[in-house]
């Protein structure tokens, strides 16, 4: 028996309760899923109206956590029912509900992240910090649950056409040019995980194409040849802190 198709059809008004905040600069190089880059560091301050110590209380006894978020750099007016997934190359479409794609009926991300700290008395209020999002600088952040081991993990579930994308090996990174040397060696290995992890649109494979991925307020140039990854050179971004 159908569901009566009369509902209500109003819109829902969100607002953002939070930011994040990370070394993502722009939409080049962030992990396409969370958890790639397991190490990657992301603070979220929240808006003045939930900065009420009382809404967090609870959770710290949780190891990961939710977050639902604003595909921010990626509205668009219209839709289409298929998208074309950049793991297959970016010539095969798919549903877009099929696929974990930004350009959807509504831009809304989903991502389980690790929580790490929990700072209540900031001058910014409580502030959670974070590892493994997959999240641009300033992205802002509708809602955060708590991440539920016993009903939010399912080892049995099979992943659809990802699972012959997932097997693709990801790159060897030669980081011997020492410009690296500026960064800690934390954020060193962070950067050498998400360039391992082949940010280049998946349909260009030039060994003479120099890719810049900014991060933080650095650029790191590289190139891409027989499935390694060379950093070439570090120098100063020329996008403006957030």
């Amino acid at each position: 028996m159908p569901w009566p198709m009369n509902w209500p059809a109003d819109k829902i008004d969100m607002q953002p309760i939070a930011h994040i905040h990370n070394a993502f600069k722009s939409k080049f190089g962030i992990p396409r899923q969370a958890g790639l880059v397991a190490h990657m560091q992301s603070c979220i301050v929240f808006e003045p109206p939930y900065r009420q110590e009382e809404a967090f209380r609870g959770l710290e006894g949780f190891s990961h956590i939710w977050l639902l978020w604003d595909f921010s750099e990626s509205h668009s007016a219209t839709w289409r029912p298929t998208v074309r997934p950049p793991r297959l190359g970016g010539n095969r479409r798919m549903g877009v509900f099929a696929t974990r794609s930004p350009f959807r009926p509504n831009p809304i991300g989903l991502s389980a992240v690790r929580l790490t700290a929990i700072r209540l008395r900031t001058p910014q209020g409580p502030v959670l910090y974070v590892e493994g999002a997959d999240l641009m600088d300033g992205t802002p952040i509708y809602d955060i649950k708590p991440y539920l081991p016993f009903t939010d993990s399912h080892p049995e579930a099979t992943g659809g056409f990802t699972e012959q994308t997932n097997a693709i090996p990801p790159l060897a990174v030669d980081d011997s040019s020492g410009d690296l040397s500026v960064f800690t060696p934390h954020e060193r290995q962070v950067i050498c995980d998400l360039i391992a992890q082949d940010p280049r649109p998946h349909y260009q494979d030039d060994s003479t194409r120099i890719y810049i991925m900014p991060y933080a307020q650095s650029e790191i140039h590289f190139h891409v040849e027989d499935g390694k990854a060379r950093i070439i050179k570090v120098q100063q971004s020329m996008i403006p802190n957030s």
